[in-house]
């Protein structure tokens, strides 16, 4: 079960995906990729009872919506669900099904690795047999503490396997020397996820709290622990932590969350903490830092210097618990799939152990698998031709830019260097990591889910003061997602997206703008968007803007955000504009460049005539909505609005619609229909 309490990184040092929320070489060829032809846009997923000019998501979705009800191991269904499934759950299948059928697989090959932590995962009786056992050795260190200076120690040693705390480390890129990395550090620590689970007062979120309290309180019985009343323990711990920290849209601010200093200056903001042996535990060894919030670890620190050692210990073994909680028995991993998966996100019921097996499998041998994913289900092809469409794309931003009236001549110029900067990877990785030194056992299911956090740890440590890597890749080829990196200036699309709905190569021209142009246009949008406009070609956090364009830019961008916190996802809960702009920017951006990039293609060629009834405008239109039909429970969209800086996908479709006079023209809306916006409310950025 996905967890919500890990430390945050700056968002400048993390990578910009297209959705919410998983050595390449001529020998790629996909002879078995498949062939099964998928319709462009099925047209029994209209509901015309619904106007299209009035409520685009219904009228293009509907029936959709009424056939495809939300499966109960799921909190939303989608075109992303969907793909995943395939992706994980048939063709990850298939490929460790092949795996765990061979005999005497050498130890320390990706094959014997696969197959023993896939079969460890299954081996439920073992996991049953151990009970919390494999968990006692780092129990015994917490329950040693006993001042402020051990907790210091153990939660630094805790953090090397992923165990969060009230703040933590991590390497990447330097946001003003994107060539070399530098150790970040970032606030952590809230199990809910976000500070406004801590704060607001409406009766679903006060729910929540009450049922976390209920599941600590569960959890920690059904370990065997002795601590009174933990839940309330930890709420108020939590919570104290939460007021102190920056907020979500905060974090989103790259020159706020840059702070670089001396590793001696967390001595100074927070004397009474031992940063010393909290880095050493790590095997940290740095001169410099860069401090998110310096306020914060200054609250924090006096926080941690007046709070009974019992408390933090209590807050302690509660992070170790959760973030394990789904390795260990049964009854600890239904009560931690209750909580954060009922709970949180409105889920009915657990996936079956054996597609648990194959997810979690893939996340921890996402590379291995992501290589033989690759060669089989992705043609070398497609790379040429998704590489076309990232020029054709590349070429229509520039145009864009050149006829711009809000933006002035010099910062033209520095954005046409940015746009001509932006490098691409597609499908799979060039070189591959190499994993033989993670030892997996399988009959040590936990033990095996650590040595992969250790791995994770090392590899990211390593890295600290050495020249950035620019070939890795932040996913696995086999993940239906993309995404923009702001400090590679790089745009990046796995394997795993490159297909239907996305990119249907039996599909019509418009239907695939829709869809994979409007996904490739978006990640580029992102290079421009209220964080990534904020660096320049190289990837550095650097102003290449004039003053006057900057204030036209983010004047615009308000008035984006104003428009989208007026958009209600349930009753109390409205879409956060602020949050959400960066996303709903490339959204924007992705669907016009889209458009006019198909426009230009049909040049010396002329237009398509309609298909199905429909004409190519309307098809292009009806290829974004496509992408995006889904359902989601309540419970899950309230997480979201709260955490994600994606907006629900109902608005994905409709929101930047009224924006866009090709829409209107496209669906003849008159100019009172509901998804039209007089000229001068429309916000046309890029």
């Amino acid at each position: 079960m996905k967890k919500t309490n890990a430390v945050k990184l700056p968002l400048l040092a993390a990578m910009v995906t297209f959705a919410a929320c998983n050595s390449g070489s001529s020998s790629h060829q996909g002879e078995t990729a498949d062939t099964v032809k998928v319709p462009a846009f099925n047209l029994a997923d209209l509901d015309t009872t619904h106007k299209a000019c009035d409520d685009f998501d219904n009228y293009a979705n509907g029936n959709w919506k009424k056939n495809n009800p939300i499966p109960s191991t799921e909190s939303r269904w989608g075109a992303f669900n969907i793909l995943d499934k395939e992706n994980k759950e048939v063709r990850l299948k298939g490929i460790i099904a092949d795996i765990t059928s061979k005999k005497d697989l050498k130890k320390g090959t990706e094959e014997q690795q696969i197959a023993d932590y896939y079969t460890s995962f299954l081996d439920t009786a073992t996991i049953e047999q151990r009970g919390i056992t494999p968990l006692q050795p780092y129990l015994d260190k917490i329950n040693a503490i006993k001042t402020l200076a051990d907790w210091a120690s153990v939660t630094g040693e805790l953090q090397k396997i992923g165990v969060s705390s009230f703040t933590g480390f991590g390497a990447d890129a330097d946001a003003k020397n994107s060539k070399m990395n530098i150790l970040y550090q970032g606030q952590g620590g809230l199990s809910l996820g976000e500070k406004s689970y801590y704060e607001r007062q409406d009766s679903a979120t006060k729910n929540v709290r009450d049922e976390f309290v209920a599941h600590v309180d569960k959890m920690f019985k059904l370990a065997g622990f002795t601590e009174a009343t933990p839940g309330k323990t930890i709420l108020e711990f939590e919570t104290k932590l939460a007021n102190m920290q920056l907020s979500n849209v905060e974090l989103r601010d790259p020159v706020k969350t840059y702070n670089r200093a001396a590793f001696a200056e967390l001595k100074k903001l927070a004397p009474d903490f031992d940063w010393d042996n909290f880095a050493a535990k790590q095997d940290i060894k740095a001169d410099t830092i860069v401090l998110q919030n310096k306020e914060y670890l200054t609250k924090a620190g006096n926080q941690l210097r007046i709070t009974p050692i019992e408390t933090l210990k209590t807050y302690t073994k509660w992070q170790l618990l959760t973030q394990f909680a789904g390795y260990l028995p049964a009854a600890i991993d239904a009560e931690n799939f209750h909580f954060y998966g009922t709970v949180m996100t409105g889920k009915k019921a657990q996936k079956t152990r054996a597609e648990r097996a194959i997810r979690s499998t893939d996340g921890k041998m996402g590379m291995p698998l992501g290589k033989l994913f690759a060669k089989k289900y992705f043609p070398e092809s497609s790379k040429q031709k998704v590489s076309e469409m990232i020029e054709n794309v590349r070429k229509v931003y520039g145009e864009r830019i050149d006829k711009l009236t809000w933006m002035g001549d010099s910062t033209k110029v520095m954005a046409r260097k940015k746009l001509a900067s932006f490098t691409y990877k597609i499908g799979y990785p060039d070189k591959w990591k190499d994993y033989s030194s993670i030892n997996i056992d399988k009959g040590k299911l936990l033990e095996n889910v650590i040595a992969a956090s250790l791995y994770e740890h090392k590899e990211n440590i390593d890295k600290i003061g050495k020249p950035v890597d620019k070939s890795e890749w932040g996913m696995t080829p086999q993940t239906v997602n993309a995404y923009y990196n702001p400090l590679n200036n790089e745009v990046v699309f796995p394997a795993g997206i490159l297909q239907p709905p996305f990119y249907n190569p039996n599909a019509d021209d418009a239907i695939n703008y829709g869809g994979i142009i409007a996904v490739i246009g978006h990640e580029f949008t992102h290079g421009f968007d209220d964080q990534g406009s904020q660096f320049d070609a190289e990837g550095n956090l650097k102003n290449w803007w004039t003053a006057a364009d900057r204030a036209n830019f983010d004047k615009l961008t308000k008035s984006y955000i104003d428009y989208f916190s007026s958009l209600e996802a349930l009753p109390g809960f409205k879409v956060n504009g602020a949050l959400t702009i960066g996303e709903n920017v490339a959204d924007l951006g992705g669907l016009t460049l889209a458009y006019h990039a198909l426009v230009k293609s049909f040049e010396g060629k002329g237009e398509p005539k309609p298909i199905d009834g429909f004409t190519w405008q309307q098809r292009f239109f009806l290829g974004w909505a496509q992408v995006w039909h889904g359902n989601i429970t309540d419970a899950a969209l309230r997480n979201q609005i709260q955490t994600d800086p994606h907006s629900p996908a109902r608005f994905r479709i409709n929101g930047p619609l009224p924006h866009l006079a090709e829409f209107q023209a496209a669906w003849g809306c008159g100019a009172d229909s509901k998804m039209v916006l007089p000229a001068d409310k429309r916000v046309v950025i890029w």
